[in-house]
């Protein structure tokens, strides 16, 4: 069984494949931060298992694509829009409010009091188009042998000429002169500006 706790889905999981009636609304339940992924195999297995499948539909844990810089190095990962929350699709009725509800790690419906609260079809529409958003891509304002002033890190101050640039990872290398040596130096594009 794959681990769903480190790849979370951005599209909804459907627990079976059926069309979706239209009187079946999204609501939102508050789940323990980091458990999202967790919950909703729970609650999909616990739809099954309690046949309910013809009144939760969709569950959906809203991620999307970051850049993130560990280590020196930026790498593309998935992170969780609203952490602690989860999206559930599904025609609210006793039995399926129950099912939900009483999943181990869904604390509560978001909604008024007792009565989970619908999304609007406008908001479910942003969350969708916002977890499909990529992550930015660099894009170099350097051209090879360009000369440029370093103006952050240990090597701040110094003036050098561009070598290669690498959009892909948001580096360029700089040769510089140091004791009269050209020494190559990989930095970030932040760290470098045009003289």
């Amino acid at each position: 069984m794959e681990d769903q706790t480190q790849q979370p889905n951005p599209a909804p999981e459907q627990p079976a494949q059926q069309p979706v009636p239209e009187n079946a609304k999204w609501y939102v339940l508050h789940t323990y931060s980091g458990h999202e992924n967790k919950v909703a195999a729970a609650i999909r297995q616990r739809v099954d298992a309690m046949h309910v499948t013809g009144r939760v539909f969709d569950l959906l844990v809203p991620t999307r694509d970051i850049v993130t810089v560990k280590r020196g190095k930026k790498e593309e990962v998935k992170e969780k829009i609203f952490p602690g929350y989860i999206l559930v699709r599904m025609i609210l009725d006793d039995d399926s409010w129950l099912v939900v509800r009483t999943t181990p790690g869904v604390t509560a419906f978001v909604g008024l009091g007792n009565r989970p609260t619908a999304l609007s079809e406008k908001e479910v529409d942003a969350i969708m188009k916002f977890s499909q958003l990529s992550a930015p891509k660099f894009k170099a304002a350097f051209t090879k042998g360009e000369a440029v002033k370093i103006i952050d890190g240990p090597f701040a101050d110094f003036l050098g000429t561009v070598d290669s640039i690498d959009d892909a990872k948001g580096k360029v290398k700089v040769l510089v002169s140091i004791f009269g040596r050209e020494t190559p130096v990989e930095l970030d594009f932040l760290q470098v500006s045009k003289l």
